[in-house]
This record gives C-alpha cells, structure tokens and sequence, in this order.
C-alpha cells in the first residue's frame, strides 16, 4: 500500500513538476518536422539499405583515405628527414673546416688585434651564411645566431641569414635552447617567416647545431628546409583521395540502389496485390517476367493467389448453399409443423381419456413441439442475420423496464431453482436508443441461463449509465466458465458439459442470437467466468444510435472474483478471506460504486479495463463459427 502511494506521489510530482508542459511541447515540435522523415525511413526498405551501403562505403573510404595520407605524408617526410640531415651535416663540417684556418698574426698590438679580429670574425661569419647557403637554391636557407644569449640578433656574432629569412621567429626558442646546452645537431619542424610582408611563411625542417667560429668563439647555425613541396604533394594526395572516395561511395550507392531495386520493386508489386486481394478483388494478380528466384516468387504468389480465390469462391458459394437451405427448411417446415402442432394439441387436451403411458406421450410430444417450434424461430432468426436481413427498429427505452420484464418471466424458474434475483443501480433511469424486443430477447436469455447455471444461488443483475454508453451486466455465482470458454459460449450450438440436460428446453442457439442482436445494436456481448466462482454476461450499448462506444460503465470482470479479491487484500496488506456464497447466507450485496464518466479508450473491447473476452464477430454461416472465433484475453 505504501508503494502504491509513492507511486502516485512520483506520478504527481512528474505531472506538476515546473516545465513539463514546456519540455512536451518543445519534443513536440522538435519531433513533428522529423514525423514524415521517419515514417519514410520506417516504410522505405530501399532507402535504408541504401542509407547502410552509403554509410558503411564512406567509412570504409575514410578508413583507406587516413592510412593511405598516413603512409604518404610518412614517406615524404622521411626521405625528406634523411636528405635534410645529410645536407646540414656536410654544410656544418664545412663550417666548422673554415673556423679552424687561423687569421691573427703575432707580434701585434693587442688593441689593433682585437679590431681587426673582431672585423674579420663579423666578415668571416658573413661570408659564411652566403657560401652555405649559395649551395641550396631555394632547397633549403641558412641561419647564424649568437650562442649564450637571450636576444639572437645581439652582439657581432648576432643572426646572420640569407634569403630574407627572419631568423628570430622562424627559430624556435626550444630549439635554441636544446643547442646552446648540449652538443651535436637537433632538428624540429617549425615555420619559416620572412622579413619581407609579403612573402607568406612556408612549414619547414629546421636542423642547429652549435659550432666555433675563426676566433673560438661559439655560435649556432641552423639549416632550414622547406616542405613546401612534400605539402602540395601531399595536398594532391589527399584531394585524389578525397575525389576517388567520393566517386566510389556515390557509385557504390548507385549499384546498392539499382540492386535493391530490382529485389524490391516485385516486393511491393506482392504488398499492392495482397492488398487489393485482401481487398476482396480476388482477380488480382501479379505480372510475372523472366526466370529468376523473383519470377518464381510471383508464379508461387499468383497460384496461391488462384487457390485462395477458388477456396474463398467454394466456402462463399458452400455458406450461400447453407443459407439457403436452413432458410428454405426452416420455411418449408412451418406447414408440416403447423399440421402436427394441430394434432398434438387435440391429442394433449384428450390426454386424460388414455392410459398413464400414453398420456405421458402426449405429454412429451406437446414439450418436444414447443422446443422444435423455438429451434425453428431462432433458425429463422439466424437465417436473417446471415442473410443481411435483420433490420433495427430503434427507439428510446428505459432499460430498467425491459429489466423488469425479463425478471418477471424468469421467476417460476428461478423459484423452482431456489434463485433470488437480485438488481443493482436501477435507482435512476438507464435510457437508450435500442430495439425494445432485440434486448429483452438479450436479456431474457442472459438471465434464463445464470438462473440454470447458478447452482441455486443468487442472480445479480446490475445496470450502469456514463458518458455515451449503457450497460446491463447479470452475474451469477454456479459453475463458471474455464479457461478459453468465454469466446466459445457464443457459438452455436456449443455447451460447456455436453452430459448436461438443457432443463429450460433451450434450443443451442440463444447467445448466437444475443451476440448477433447486440452487433446490430454496435453494441458489445461479453463473457467473463472462472471455475467455480461463476460468470458475468455483459451487455454494452450506445446511448445513441450510431454512435461508436469507446467503453463501458461496468467492468467486464466483477469486484468479487478471485483476482480482484486477491488484488484488494495486497493492497490492503491482509490476508485475503475467502468469498461468500451470497445464496447461502442471503446477505444483502453492496452496490457497485457509480462511474461518472466511461472509459477513454479506443474501440476496441479487450481494451476495457475488466474486458477478458473479444465481441465475437459475425461468422460467413452456422457452420464455421468455430474456426473464425477470436481467442479469449484474460485481464
């Protein structure tokens, strides 16, 4: 019970929490653009499998595309690498053969050497950059900065470089800082930048290495080599690829979707001519042409089609043929049965004069006519419900009229039973726009076999009214239905315990007949029942004529069977008691609560809360009730 009430608490807090109605309508307009598109995706099986071929195609092209540029851009800048390094090496073993060739003679003034060595060490170093570089054209440009400072122009021994290149920023300081610290060339890539405004900077691999100058002083020189050509190469690369990739995917789309199409144009030609065949156009058929599996596919499809009309012709033809004859004899044995019914009565009102044996006869041959007489009214009946011919002759009624009607008529046999009858929510009036005769017919029968079935015990007929439909439910507390019985019931001729005597003299064919009346009502006849605790016979009918029914004021299974018993005690967290004969101790049945308002729900009956059976619907002839039924739905 305590978990019921959170339940509802979290319901309640969802429902009223700030924003709700915001966040619905926000998906609801998020999701009606997208409506037609997913119905497309989910009804189009070309679409999607061309949407798969695409979406696999493009990441199989992205994959190849990746390792392919990869293995490219690999290649060039390895062979890039090894060039590189054999080039600076050798540039740097000249450089640094040119600073050992001495340049200061001795005996000078030291002042005068001083001058003239540091004029010479500026000229040295200059000349240096353009020899170096002069080797190169354009393959590669050479930078010379001060080593042990922070500032790379400062000092004699500052940034020397050729082709405009501008050396504090086209050096980064990380590479500075590897070679002025450790011996040996260093390499990184980096970006060349130029003095020059206009010249854009270009990637590039730059190698330094820290060397000595004419006068033993240290100083870097740094080789740059632009990648400007592995670049566009590898640009091309990648827009071959990228163009190849593109062609492919679109052309694999093309195949998938031409392939699809051939599998899936007769797909849909079958869907149309099972449709129009479904339809009742039993000629369709569909146009077959070559030799294939699909060729094959339709040939099967039009035979089965060819077989399915031809059966469908034989059972329409077969079912007209039983009509007919049920129609004809039922017609054609009012004459005889006249003359008999005649004799009979002269013979059962001489009965007195004949022996007790004979008398007997009489007797029972007056009983036997009666019955024959009511089979032959129901089969008429019948007849003109499988004929189409049964008309409705509607007005509005009080349903507790016809109630009372039928309770009286049903009184000696329910005192010969040792039945009360009991009737529930007749306080207020219960009207309805139905044929007066068809109901009560209805009802009479519903309450004849609760008071048959019922072992004795008490009868509850309960009437209900709400919203756009009225609803009669009898009850009775006998031997029940079973499993599977509560479509059954409703076909003809069919009894639960065929070793049971029919003491009423029905004639097998009254909630054929019920079913049929309330159909004409486009109103609904439910059975729910379980063994040993009885069954409930519910009728359900438009308040107004025409109007469809979207549920019922009276729950299909009553508050009292074993389920529901069972239900109320969890919830209540007691044991549940066992139920009471209410033909035992004859107390007083409580009222069913009053319903305000009827079920919203679509039209369909196993959709009502308490519903466990389908209305059974109407069968081709008395002959194929049964294999046409409609399985039985416990709650």
């Amino acid at each position: 019970m305590a978990s019921g009430r959170s339940r509802r608490a979290g319901r309640l807090l969802q429902d009223g929490a700030p924003g709700g109605p915001v966040l619905r309508l926000l998906v609801r307009l998020v999701r009606r653009p997208l409506l037609p598109a997913v119905r497309l995706w989910r009804r189009n099986i070309q679409l999607r499998v061309v949407a798969a071929t695409l979406l696999m195609s493009l990441g199989v092209v992205l994959l190849l595309g990746f390792v392919v540029i990869g293995q490219v851009s690999a290649g060039l800048l390895d062979a890039k690498q090894k060039a590189a390094q054999s080039q600076a090496a050798g540039g740097f073993a000249v450089a640094q053969e040119r600073a050992n060739v001495p340049s200061a003679a001795d005996g000078q003034d030291p002042a005068a050497v001083d001058v003239k060595v540091g004029r010479d060490a500026s000229t040295w170093m200059n000349g240096l950059v353009k020899q170096l570089a002069s080797g190169g054209q354009t393959a590669f440009e050479v930078v010379a900065l001060g080593a042990g400072t922070d500032d790379p122009g400062e000092g004699v021994r500052g940034a020397r470089a050729s082709g405009d290149v501008d050396p504090a920023t086209s050096i980064p300081a990380s590479l500075r800082t590897a070679v002025d610290n450790r011996s040996g060339p260093y390499q990184t890539f980096s970006r060349i930048r130029y003095s020059t405004p206009k010249a854009a900077s270009e990637p590039a691999l730059v190698i330094g290495k820290r060397l000595t100058d004419i006068n033993g002083d240290p100083y870097h020189l740094y080789y740059l080599f632009p990648l400007t050509h592995e670049e566009q190469s590898l640009n091309l690369v990648r827009g071959t690829i990228a163009t190849a990739g593109l062609f492919v995917v679109v052309l694999l789309g093309a195949i998938a979707w031409l392939v699809v199409r051939q599998v899936v144009t007769p797909v849909r030609m079958a869907a149309g001519v099972a449709e129009r065949l479904s339809a009742g156009k039993l000629q369709e058929r569909m146009k077959v042409t070559g030799e294939d599996d699909i060729a094959r596919l339709g040939e099967a499809f039009n035979k089965m089609a060819q077989n399915l009309q031809t059966k469908i012709q034989q059972l329409e033809d077969l079912s007209r043929m039983q009509r007919r004859f049920v129609s004809d004899v039922s017609h054609e044995l009012r004459t005889p049965l006249t003359t008999v019914r005649m004799a009979a009565d002269v013979i059962h009102e001489a009965r007195a004069d004949f022996d007790p044996v004979t008398a007997r006869s009489a007797e029972l041959l007056a009983g036997q006519l009666d019955r024959f007489e009511s089979l032959l009214a129901d089969l008429l009946e019948i007849s003109r419900f499988d004929a189409g011919a049964a008309a409705l002759e509607a007005e509005p009624i009080d349903l507790r009229d016809v109630v009372r009607r039928v309770i009286d008529g049903a009184e000696p046999l329910a005192e010969a039973k040792g039945t009360r009858i009991r009737v529930l929510g007749d306080s207020q009036p219960v009207v309805a726009e139905a044929d007066a005769r068809r109901v009560e017919r209805v009802l009479r029968n519903l309450v004849v076999n609760a008071v048959e079935h019922g072992e004795g015990r008490d009868v509850v007929v309960r009437l209900a009214s709400a919203g756009g439909a009225v609803a009669v439910a009898v009850r009775d507390y006998g031997v029940g239905l079973k499993p599977g019985e509560a479509t059954r019931v409703f076909n003809r001729f069919w009894r639960a315990d065929p070793a049971r005597a029919r003491t009423t003299g029905g004639t097998g064919l009254g909630l054929s007949i019920a079913v049929e009346d309330a159909r004409l009502h486009g109103g609904w006849l439910q059975a729910w029942g379980e063994p040993g605790g009885g069954s409930q016979f519910r009728l359900t009918l438009p308040r107004t004529a025409d109007e469809p029914l979207r549920g019922s004021p009276i729950p299909l299974e009553p508050e009292d069977s074993r389920a529901n018993r069972a239900r109320a005690a969890a919830e209540a967290d007691v044991p549940a008691r066992p139920a009471v004969d209410p033909g035992a101790d004859r107390s007083p049945i409580p009222p069913r609560p009053a319903v305000t308002t009827a079920v919203p729900v679509p039209a369909d009956p196993t959709a009502l809360p308490g519903s466990g059976a389908r209305v059974v619907p109407r069968t081709g002839g008395a002959g194929d009730s049964s294999d046409r039924e409609d399985e039985a739905r416990g709650r």
